[in-house]
C-alpha cells in the first residue's frame, strides 16, 4: 500500500472506517474517492483481508441498479462465462487495456473541448453534447483509432495464445494457416 493511499476499515456491523479522517463512511463517499482518484484500501478490520475489489464491485452494482446500467445482461452473461475459463486472466487484462486506451481518448476530446471553449466550460452535459455533434469527424478518427488498437491488442492476446499452446503441446498443435496449406 503506498504511503499517501487511504486505509478504510470495514468492520463487522458493515460500517467503513477512514483512518486518515477518523470518521465513518458510506459506500458514496469511497465513490467520491474514486471519482477523486485517491488511492485507498480496505481491509476488514477483524481478519486483515483486503476488501477493495469487493468494495468497488459494491459501487458497481449499485450504480447498476441506479437507472442508468452501463453494462447490458448479454455483456455481464459473456463475462461470467470467462470465469473458470482458460481465457479468465488474458481477458481481464484486455478489459482493462481497453478501458485505459478508451480513458486516453475521453482525455483528447476533452483537451480539445478545452482548446475550442475554453477554461471555464466545466463538465455540462449540453456543452459535451455540442462538442460531439460538431467534432463528428474528430470523434470517428479517434474512435477509429481506439478501435483498431483494441483490435489490436486481442491479435497481440491471441499471437501469445498460440505461442503459448505451441510451447506447450509442439507437436499436436498447427497453426491455421498450415492447415490451410496441407489441404
Amino acid at each position: 500500500m503506498a504511503a499517501q493511499s487511504r486505509l478504510i476499515k470495514k468492520y463487522p456491523n458493515r460500517r467503513l472506517y477512514d483512518t486518515r479522517t477518523s470518521t465513518y463512511i458510506t459506500l458514496a463517499d469511497v465513490k467520491e474517492l474514486v471519482l477523486g482518484h485517491e488511492g485507498f484500501q480496505v481491509i476488514d478490520a477483524k481478519s486483515g483481508d483486503d476488501l477493495t475489489r469487493a468494495i468497488l464491485l459494491q459501487i458497481i452494482l449499485e450504480e447498476e441498479a441506479g437507472g442508468a446500467p452501463m453494462f447490458s445482461s448479454d455483456l455481464l452473461s459473456q463475462m461470467i462465462r470467462f470465469y473458470g475459463n482458460a481465457m479468465q486472466g488474458m481477458m481481464g487484462n484486455y478489459i482493462e487495456n481497453n478501458i485505459k486506451s478508451f480513458t486516453e481518448v475521453q482525455a483528447k476530446l476533452k483537451d480539445q473541448a478545452k482548446t475550442l471553449y475554453g477554461d471555464n466550460q466545466g463538465d455540462s452535459q449540453d456543452l459535451w453534447a455540442q462538442f460531439l455533434k460538431f467534432q463528428g469527424p474528430a470523434m470517428q478518427h479517434m474512435m477509429g483509432a481506439y478501435v483498431e488498437q483494441s483490435q489490436k491488442m486481442f491479435q497481440q492476446m491471441q499471437d501469445t495464445m498460440q505461442e503459448q499452446t505451441r510451447k506447450i503441446f509442439p507437436g499436436v498443435y498447427v497453426k491455421p494457416e498450415e492447415k490451410a496449406e496441407k489441404k
